[in-house]
């Protein structure tokens, strides 16, 4: 299994969390991928290095991968990810295209005549750009063949466990739910439900506007960091438009997560800009550091905050 980066812009959630739950999961061996050399800046947080190139990966696996993960990236039409993507394709990979990843498999091609879904703000233009394409509202995930699609951010964590299932059986995906904390992972979803409202726009523009309010939040990491929950806490925090999150490290030496990623701190400990610092619990499950970071989003900057930054990440909230 394959999770594919453009490395100047690629969706930290879509690109972590099916690494981080498929490794964890043992029913696949899952590699962190980049079209290029080098790091791989995430957004709206962190920087990782990826454990090879596509290159590299058609070296050591000529027939392919049985499942390549595509996240959201900014250049959709990048020339070399689309060619991999189709490829893998051709291959006989099942592509499956998380978030706004589904701008680049639907410029691969690969949603000529099927049904798929997508981020509840790009659907309408998804419509308009690719009339060829069904696209749905109602499903939190959606597979059409060997072609695999879901709404947004918040969605790679039950597709990720839908690819547990898919490949493992009912009973280990149950498992694997039941450590990250996950009771239900089905496709069922209220679309409808997400829209920019007159409330969102207001919180954004007030938060944006107050920038002598804005803070920079400070992430501890260290070899064997759950990276589920770090995905998570960073890009809830870097989603309020009051703050952003940064990893730090006692070192300025990249660090390796429970499951074998790269990270590279952005700042070391002891020479930061003394920030606030949120710890990831020890003891909490995995996949529970979006509530749980929501919820301290509420009490520092408001429900509103939080609730816009749900939004983004296109999350039922409990």
């Amino acid at each position: 299994m394959a999770v594919i980066a453009e490395n100047s812009f690629i969706e930290l959630t879509d690109y972590v969390i099916p690494f981080g739950v498929l490794s964890a999961s043992g029913t696949a061996s899952v590699f962190a991928l980049a079209t290029q050399q080098g790091p791989v800046q995430l957004f709206p947080a962190l920087k990782v290095q990826p454990q090879a190139t596509t290159a590299q990966f058609d070296a050591r696996f000529p027939d392919g991968a049985d499942f390549v993960i595509v996240p959201a990236v900014h250049r959709v039409d990048d020339a070399t990810l689309i060619a991999w993507i189709r490829s893998q394709a051709e291959k006989g990979a099942t592509i499956v295209g998380v978030c706004d990843g589904v701008w680049v498999v639907a410029n691969a091609g690969l949603l000529h005549g099927k049904s798929a879904v997508g981020h509840w703000y790009s659907i309408d233009d998804l419509k308009a750009k690719f009339p060829a394409a069904h696209f749905l509202r109602d499903r939190r995930y959606l597979a059409d063949g060997n072609v695999v699609t879901t709404t947004g951010v918040t969605a790679s964590i039950p597709v990720s466990i839908a690819l547990v299932e898919a490949i493992a059986g009912r009973e280990r995906a149950a498992e694997v739910a039941q450590h990250l904390g996950i009771k239900d992972w089905g496709a069922s979803h209220r679309g409808e439900d997400f829209s920019l409202t007159l409330s969102s726009i207001s919180t954004a523009a007030i938060n944006w506007l107050a920038f002598w309010r804005h803070e920079d939040i400070e992430i501890p990491v260290a070899h064997g960091t759950d990276e589920i929950a770090l995905a998570l806490a960073a890009d809830v925090y870097s989603r309020t438009y009051r703050s952003a999150a940064y990893a730090q490290s006692t070192t300025p030496e990249p660090i390796t997560t429970k499951h074998g990623l790269v990270v590279i701190p952005d700042r070391v400990a002891g020479q930061s800009t003394g920030g606030p610092t949120v710890e990831l619990p020890i003891n909490l499950p995995p996949a529970l550091m979006l509530d749980e970071a929501l919820c301290q989003i509420g009490n520092i900057y408001g429900v509103a905050t939080a609730d816009f930054v749900a939004l983004q990440m296109e999350y039922p909230k409990p």
